[in-house]
């Protein structure tokens, strides 16, 4: 399974929000925003800080890609 958060990048830049800040709101670790940044897994807990801070469903930040459609950073 892959997953992309192009979706929770673009959401950032139309709100006005540094990932920085989301860091910080979210409490989210910065060793979790590298996962975020590689589109890695991370826990569904922490996707679910991430929807309370943005106000959003997970459908807003998160996308399922077939394995096939990933690119490599």
């Amino acid at each position: 399974m892959a997953v992309q958060y192009n979706k929770l990048w673009k959401l950032l830049v139309d709100k006005k929000i540094s990932k920085a800040d989301l860091r910080r709101q979210a409490d989210i670790s910065s060793n979790t925003m590298t996962k975020l940044r590689r589109d890695e897994m991370v826990a569904l807990p922490i996707l679910d800080r991430i929807c309370e801070t943005l106000d959003v469903d997970y459908g807003e930040i998160i996308e399922h890609v077939k394995e096939e459609q990933v690119t490599t950073h």
